[in-house]
Parts: C-alpha cells; sequence; structure tokens
C-alpha cells in the first residue's frame, strides 16, 4: 500500500472513537480529501499541531482503493495560523471560507488558484489586515474564481458602460445599466463597483492603505454575498450567523 503525500490545508476535524479523528484537507493538487488520523487524541501524538484548523501542511497518507477516507500516516507543519484564532471574529470567518470551499468543490478536483488564495488571505490576516475587507476580497474571488461574478463594465442588454448606478440581472450574470435595468432588481452603485475593481487588481496584503471605509466595504459585501447565495442555492453560515448562533 504505497504512501503518498500533498500539500494542503486543514479546513476542519471532528472526533471519532475514543483516541481518533477525521481530518477535512484543502490540496493544492487534489481538491478536498478526507482522513482518518488514527490516535491524534492521544497525548503526546505524532501530528502535533498540524491538525489544527487552518494550519498549512505536507500531509502524508495511505489510501485504499474504492475508499472515499483516507488514512493519515503523518503531517510536517509548514506554516501555523493559530494564533489569529485566539480572536472570534476570525474563527467565524475562517469557518466560513472553509465551509464555502468544502461545499463548492467536488471530491479530488485541483483548485491551486483558489488555494493560493485562502493561504494570501490566511498571511494577510497574520499580518493583521483589516477582516471586513478581507473577506469581501475572499468573497469576490471565491466568485471570480468560480465563473459567478459578472461584468461589471458593460450593460449585458445594451452592452454601453454602467454609469452611477447600475442593477443586477435576474439570473446575477452581468449588470443593467439605468436605461435597461429596473428598481425592482438589485442596484449597484459606481461606488461598489470602485470596491470590486481595486480588490481585482491588489493582492490582499496590499501595503496600500485600503482607499474604502468599513460601511463602504460592508455595502460591497451585501452583493458578494447575494451572489453567494444565488449561485450556491442555499446560504451558508456567514460570520454573522456564527456569532449570532454562538450569542445564543
Amino acid at each position: 500500500m504505497p504512501k503518498d503525500q500533498t500539500e494542503a490545508i486543514v479546513l476542519r476535524t471532528f472526533n471519532v472513537g475514543d483516541q481518533d479523528k477525521i481530518a477535512v484537507f484543502f490540496s493544492r493538487d487534489r481538491g478536498i480529501l478526507k482522513g482518518i488520523a488514527k490516535g491524534a487524541r492521544k497525548f503526546g501524538n505524532r501530528f502535533g499541531s498540524c491538525l489544527e484548523p487552518s494550519s498549512h501542511i505536507n500531509v502524508y497518507f495511505y489510501e485504499k482503493e474504492n475508499k472515499d477516507l483516507v488514512t493519515v500516516s503523518n503531517c510536517d507543519l509548514l506554516e501555523s495560523f493559530f494564533d489569529i484564532q485566539s480572536h472570534l471574529e476570525t474563527a467565524f470567518t475562517l469557518r466560513y471560507f472553509s465551509e464555502l470551499i468544502e461545499n463548492s468543490l467536488p471530491a479530488r478536483s485541483e483548485e491551486d488558484t483558489l488555494f493560493r488564495l485562502l493561504l494570501k488571505i490566511l498571511r494577510a490576516l497574520k499580518q493583521r489586515k483589516e477582516l471586513v475587507f478581507l473577506t469581501a476580497y475572499f468573497e469576490l474571488w471565491f466568485l471570480k474564481i468560480n465563473g459567478f461574478f459578472p461584468d461589471l463594465k458593460k450593460c449585458k442588454k445594451c452592452r454601453k458602460n454602467i454609469g452611477k448606478t447600475g442593477w443586477l440581472s435576474v439570473k446575477r450574470d452581468g449588470v443593467l445599466c439605468s436605461r435597461c435595468g429596473s428598481t425592482e432588481r438589485e442596484k449597484i452603485t459606481s461606488e461598489e463597483i470602485s470596491v470590486y475593481s481595486w480588490i481585482l487588481k491588489n493582492p490582499p496584503a496590499s501595503e496600500k492603505k485600503y482607499p474604502f471605509s468599513i460601511e463602504q466595504i460592508q455595502n460591497a459585501r451585501k452583493v458578494l454575498k447575494n451572489l453567494i447565495v444565488f449561485h450556491i442555492e442555499r446560504r451558508p453560515r456567514f460570520p454573522d450567523d456564527l456569532k449570532k448562533h454562538f450569542n445564543t
């Protein structure tokens, strides 16, 4: 039974039996990978802190034919993001990112671009960059990578430039100008378009000061959240939802 390995980020783990854990990994070259780490709950086990959520690791595993669950034999920790999760809002946000990734990707599909995005966001959080902005950054690029983010520059119907205000089409696959759109559709402003354009042109840990207020970013997120719900056809647990549940 040959041993294999892959670079991965730990999305989540849960306990099974008396001493074991099941880990859900987001692998650079294999997409979502689930494995059992036997003895991971024993004191002084060989996995150490490698199975903490958001850990960037090399994972070594055995795979049996026709089995969805691999057996994790060992891990090497490449980078830890344990400290940033002591902040509750950050922990909730990372759970949200993990849910989007785990539930949007088919098993064993290579997603290098999304992998690099998540790793960049984690490193930006480690540098204490603004959480609200990084959430919007991840949401926009998650939509973009999956082909769900519409063209914001041209009207989907008449192909003229969008002015100060546009309207998302019913299918959320484009933006209509004020001549072709309707107040019955979701409004999108030039201010929000400016936020999206900046995100698409700059890295998440940019040395530049973010040229937007928290309120402007939150307004831009409303559109992004609605696009996510529309395209994945369900409502994920947004950070605010997790916070409300935690406080009840």
